[in-house]
């Protein structure tokens, strides 16, 4: 389990427990967090999930793989480095004090 602090683009904080094994849009959706959409459920066909991942935690999680950098042309104003795709990742304890934000909009 991981402790997952998702901020609202207001500044609003929502620290939560996600299960290993789900995905951090998982996480999100099942508790309630407003900012991740999550249109496609998780399919990585929408960019409706995106976020910007703390500078701390960028060079900690597994590399983005060449669809979710495809669907990220397509979020709200993407960071070349911080913008990943909440469904793409997969929590496990590694990502213990995870944070991320979410944009202003989701496209």
């Amino acid at each position: 389990m991981a402790k997952i602090t998702y901020v609202e683009h207001g500044g609003t904080e929502h620290v939560v427990d996600v299960a290993n094994g789900l995905t951090v849009m998982e996480g999100a959706r099942d508790n309630g967090i407003p900012g991740i959409e999550a249109d496609c459920g998780g399919a990585c066909a929408c960019s409706t999930c995106h976020v910007y991942v703390d500078p701390a935690w960028v060079e900690k999680l597994p590399a983005k793989d060449a669809m979710e950098e495809d669907m990220l042309d397509f979020a709200y104003e993407p960071d070349p480095e911080r913008s990943r795709l909440t469904c793409q990742l997969k929590v496990t304890d590694d990502l213990d004090g995870l944070r991320v934000q979410m944009p202003e909009k989701q496209i």
